[in-house]
């Protein structure tokens, strides 16, 4: 969680392991492998890049 990614905190997810962020908290994902990841939400649901230029879409 926050505005900058610090892997130091990161907690690791294991199958079927699952994180909850709450509306507007900035949070960061990433993984070391292949991954396949399942997103829920309530809607309506959007990405907002804390950093826009780590938007991979506008690349």
């Amino acid at each position: 969680m926050g505005d900058k990614l610090d892997e130091a905190k990161g907690v690791e997810l294991t199958a079927g392991g699952f994180g909850v962020a709450p509306a507007a908290m900035n949070h960061f994902a990433w993984t070391t492998s292949d991954t396949i990841i399942q997103v829920h939400g309530e809607g309506p649901f959007k990405i907002t890049y804390v950093n826009p230029a780590d938007d991979p879409s506008k690349k």
